[in-house]
Order: C-alpha cells, then structure tokens, then sequence
C-alpha cells in the first residue's frame, strides 16, 4: 500500500532558488512524497523536491515510475496499490497506473460537470447508509464514469439548526479499479488522510519544517536527509511490537519516550554500561524496542 502526496515546506527568504507562491499563496517549495501505509511502517519511500509554483501533478507520472521500480526492487512481489487525491487526478496518471500493473484509488472533484452528472444520476435506492459521526449522517453508492468504476460518499449535518443552514447533502467521490464492496472501499480509501501524520512527522520531527539552503539542489539532499531521519524513527518506533499496535505515533512522542530519556554511561568491571531511571514511565517501552535492535545481524558485505 502506497499513499503519494505532496506538501508545501514554507520559507521566508526570497532569494532561495526554486522557491515560489503556488496554489496556496504560500512561499516556499513543494515536494512530492510516497509514504507506506501507516498501519505497516509509515516510512517515506520515496520523495522528490519540486519548485513552489508546481502544480500538484507536475511529475507524478514519472514519480510513480520511480517508486513502483524502487518497492519491486526492493522485493514487493504482492499487489501494489496505491492511493491518491484529486490533486493528481487525470487520465496520464490512470494510463501510467494500470501500465505500472499497479490499483489504485483516485480522489476526483466531485463538483466538475461530468462527474456531478454520473452522481445525479445515481438513484435514491442505491444508497446504503455508513457509520458516520454522532452530528451527521453519511452514505455510499456507486456507479460508472467513463468506463470506470466511481464510488460517491455523501454526508450532511442532522442536527436540525444546522441542517437550516447546509441542507443539502456534500458529495465526495473517487475512481478505483479494486474489487470489493463499496462500502469497503469507501473506508479503504479514506485511510489515505493518515498520509497527514507522516507529513507532519517529517516536518516537525525530522527537520522538513524550514529549508535552509538558498540553493535548490543543496535543499534537495536535505529533503532525502530529512526522509532518512524519518524512517529511521518509524523503524525504530515499530521495532519489536506486535503487529497493529502503537503503530500512530507520532515523531513527537517517540521523542519524549525514548531519545529524550535520562541515562549515564558507566563502567561496571570494565564494560560500558547504559544506566536509565527505573521508575521511567515507557521503560518496557525502550526495553523491547533495544532487545529487537540486538537482535538483529548485519549484513553481509
């Protein structure tokens, strides 16, 4: 499962090469990024610095050519999926997809004249209620646009003050070639929102917060070191736990738990040892987390 993104890194100095206003009249760059599904690893597997003023897609196709040959190199042998916004909706993204033999799940903008005819036409019977909050109600349907299979959520407010104000119901609506109930692709498909946390861990924990250099290829190894710090962090943070558990935390508190704990080195009959505080409240945390690392055999060279 691959979730593809892209950021804006905000700057302050005008004179940093490739830094420009874009679509969200913010100056600074706009790099693409490919991350593991977070309820796997959460690690960055790919990522390309762009200029400020890139469109959202600008890249992609080749982007996808990248990612897609680096995870099959690196030994993914399964189905590929891969999940994306409307930002990079377009039939040269759909063609670069299905030639990579690659699924995908495609946000589409739900309020363009073609896609809004397909979901007026859906009918009232083929909507199936969701679990949804407890101020509002959602449903799902679908149906075909183009030849391809379109699966439209709809929700509104059902508090009856509100519903005054918004009573018509809001459409969100995205293309997939996967098989499988609506309703679970629906859910599937709204999985990709996690992509935020990784984005927000490469940022605030791993330094994607500023970008220093004036020299756009300087700025370009430091987004790949940025990368690295951030999968270094989600390996070590989903090292030796059972699978499924722990697997959101953030860079934040994998921070407070284990880099920030007090410790001394000291030598006990001539060997080095690590003393932490006994009463630390995420010691077994750290415990099991050091006995996976040890655990672990290098390489062959």
């Amino acid at each position: 499962m691959i979730d593809v993104d892209s950021t804006i890194c905000e700057v302050a100095g005008k004179l940093k090469a490739g830094a420009a206003f874009g679509y969200t009249k913010v100056l600074g760059y706009h790099p693409l990024l490919a991350t593991r599904d977070r309820s796997d690893t959460g690690e960055v597997l790919h990522a390309r610095m762009r200029k400020g003023s890139a469109n959202t897609a600008r890249g992609a196709r080749r982007f996808l050519d990248e990612v897609v040959a680096r995870v099959r190199r690196a030994g993914a042998a399964g189905e590929i999926v891969v999940r994306v916004d409307s930002g990079f909706w377009s039939n040269e993204t759909i063609k670069t997809l299905c030639r990579l033999n690659v699924r995908y799940t495609m946000a589409v903008r739900a309020n363009t004249k073609g896609v809004a005819a397909a979901i007026a036409a859906i009918d009232e019977t083929a909507w199936v209620g969701i679990d949804y909050t407890s101020d509002g109600e959602a449903q799902v349907a679908e149906c075909r646009y183009k030849g391809l299979r379109l699966i439209v959520r709809r929700t509104r407010l059902t508090d009856p003050r509100q519903l005054r104000l918004w009573p018509n119901w809001r459409h969100f609506a995205f293309l997939t070639d996967l098989d499988g109930d609506a309703i679970e692709v629906d859910a599937f498909h709204r999985e990709h929102a996690v992509v935020e946390l990784d984005i927000r861990d490469l940022k605030e924990g791993a330094g994607m917060q500023h970008v220093p250099s004036g020299n756009f290829h300087a700025n370009s190894a430091w987004l790949q070191c940025a990368v690295l710090a951030h999968n270094l962090i989600r390996w070590t943070a989903t090292t030796g736990q059972p699978a499924g558990a722990e697997q959101r935390v953030v860079a934040r508190t994998f921070r407070a738990r284990l880099i920030d704990m007090p410790g001394r080195l000291v030598n006990h009959a001539g060997t080095v040892v690590l003393r932490g505080p006994l009463n630390w409240p995420w010691r077994r945390w750290f415990e099991r987390r050091l006995a996976a690392l040890r655990s672990l055999h290098p390489a062959p060279t």
